[in-house]
């Protein structure tokens, strides 16, 4: 393939700019982005200066392509000591925002600062909800809902991105962990709805139908315009996050895996899910457990009737959901590549106003701890 490739992609992901004016006025805000030495390296900075950004600056030690990734423990952007090249570089030249892809380029992470000035690492499923309000928000600003609209997430990521679909009148599908599925939705809907975005809480996310799984290229390019959007009207992107969840709800949530090595930990893991089948609990942190969502058998189960509904889904999956009256979501399902099992939690509730933030979010994560002590 030659360059032409790269300018037919190019020109596709430029096409997604919804925000052009707000580009145009923040063009120089600082932008630190980091390939941690992976493909990254050439389209990323290019779609960066094509959407109009003029002061992005890349690690200039993790630009090298080098698949021994010499500057990291891991190479994975979810960890926060794999982002620290990028966000001490951030500090010392003042950016703004920090954008770093995993080395394939399919997954993203993004630092902002918060209202201390301190830089913290958005986990996948703020990243999404951030990155869904900004589409739909400018859909509806833009007037370009026409009623047939949808988004796609997976089953544990956060039901904060449901919320905001109900909000705008916009279809949310839900399916299985995996990019493949996404792509199977906008399969089967094409020529009858229109895809605008769609992510999973492991740091990939999709915006468009142009390329079918995720894309950390256009993703960057998007993200760095919703920081250019919140300066526009005077905020930072860690700002919008908290409107957002003073809006909407405040959701959050935590993962937690359990490695069980050898035949005798697959076994213990298999017999893990066949206790939580047979005798599942009847409350959470105090909550009744009202909805069993059984992915194997496709099956809901409404504790408080007893009637069971089936899941539209097209195969099942070895996943648990057990959904509490207070809204509490546990998830459990085993790794299909790992000998571990998964322990998905999320939590809402009300966040009344911003300043309130650090204390609400410190009770949810002793609530985690909680719910991970009575599952033991």
């Amino acid at each position: 393939l030659d360059r032409s490739f790269d300018e037919i992609y190019l020109n596709k992901v430029h096409s997604l700019s919804i925000a052009p004016d707000a580009v145009a006025r923040f063009h120089d805000m600082k932008i630190v982005y980091t390939p941690l030495h992976g493909a990254g390296v050439r389209l990323v900075p290019e779609s960066l200066k094509r959407f109009g950004f003029t002061n992005v600056t890349m690690v200039p030690q993790q630009s090298i392509l080098d698949g021994d990734f010499p500057t990291v423990v891991s190479p994975n952007p979810e960890e926060r000591a794999t982002m620290k090249m990028a966000i001490d570089l951030a500090e010392e030249i003042g950016a703004e925002l920090v954008l770093a892809t995993d080395p394939d380029a399919d997954r993203i992470a993004l630092a902002v600062r918060d209202k201390k000035g301190e830089f913290v690492l958005l986990n996948g499923n703020q990243t999404n909800a951030i990155f869904t309000y900004y589409l739909l928000r400018r859909w509806k600003e833009l007037g370009k809902f026409t009623g047939k609209e949808y988004v796609v997430k997976t089953i544990v990521t956060t039901d904060l991105i449901k919320v905001l679909a109900d909000r705008f009148g916009v279809t949310c599908h839900n399916v299985f962990t995996g990019f493949k599925y996404i792509a199977e939705v906008i399969r089967e809907q094409e020529g009858k709805t229109i895809f605008i975005g769609g992510g999973e809480e492991s740091y990939g996310y999709m915006i468009s139908d142009f390329v079918r799984d995720k894309d950390a290229v256009s993703v960057c390019c998007a993200l760095a315009e919703i920081a250019a959007w919140a300066a526009s009207q005077q905020k930072t992107m860690y700002e919008v996050v908290l409107d957002m969840y003073v809006e909407f709800g405040f959701f959050k949530e935590k993962l937690v895996s359990i490695t069980k090595k050898g035949k005798d930990g697959l076994e213990q893991i298999q017999q893990m899910m066949v206790n939580f089948r047979s005798q599942p609990p009847k409350t959470i942190h105090n909550s009744k457990v009202v909805l069993i969502h059984d992915y194997k058998t496709l099956e809901t189960t409404d504790t408080i009737t007893g009637k069971k509904q089936p899941i539209s889904m097209r195969e099942t999956s070895n996943v648990l959901q057990f959904i509490t009256e207070d809204g509490t979501i546990v998830s459990v399902r085993p790794s299909g590549t790992e000998p571990k099992i998964k322990f998905y939690f999320g939590v809402r509730c009300n966040l009344p106003h911003k300043s309130e933030y650090d204390r609400i979010s410190a009770e949810m994560e002793a609530k985690f701890e909680q719910i991970k002590a009575e599952l033991c």
